[in-house]
């Protein structure tokens, strides 16, 4: 059996190879709302491959779970990019992995990150992620990816051995 795989801090720079880290921090802000906010333009890299996809912005509401946690399959979204914003979140995990030639996960390589109640994410196009994971307390998140109800909308990697993802 695998090592577990260890918890890390979401960071942009640690989860630059996978997406991008969404906060209010996460860029420069303008002043907006007559001085009474700040916006951060172009905080992801929204990207749709499909003519005929729509923008789908969904309500995820996920039941907590605790580490350590077993992944049973990975998923992508080959022509989209997928966004995970927080609505009402304690604390996320968020499990990646890099690409092989062949198209399937590298499951040697799977990293776990933990984001906080100010983080979400924007997965690059094609990216295997497991599905999102609410820690401490059930969490609402919305989401954002370009659909057309086809099998491209979503691809599964279910995983021959489970791989365990342990506090860091």
């Amino acid at each position: 059996m695998a090592a577990p795989v260890a918890c890390e801090a979401l960071t942009a720079a640690a989860f630059a190879p996978f997406g991008q880290v969404l906060s209010a921090t996460s860029g420069v802000g303008v002043v907006a709302n007559q001085g009474t906010a700040m916006r951060v333009n172009w905080a992801a890299a929204l990207h749709n491959l499909r003519a005929d996809a729509k923008p789908n912005l969904a309500i995820f509401r996920s039941a907590a779970r605790t580490l350590p946690l077993q992944l049973a399959l990975l998923e992508r979204h080959p022509c989209s990019t997928q966004a995970f914003l927080p609505l009402v979140v304690s604390r996320m995990l968020v499990c990646v992995a890099p690409t092989l030639a062949d198209g399937s996960p590298d499951l040697a390589q799977v990293r776990a990150f933990i984001g906080d109640s100010g983080q979400g994410v924007n997965y690059n196009v094609g990216v295997w992620h497991h599905p999102i994971v609410a820690l401490d307390r059930d969490a609402d998140l919305a989401m954002l990816a370009w659909e057309d109800g086809t099998a491209l909308d979503c691809q599964e990697h279910w995983l021959a051995l489970p791989i365990t993802v342990a506090q860091g």
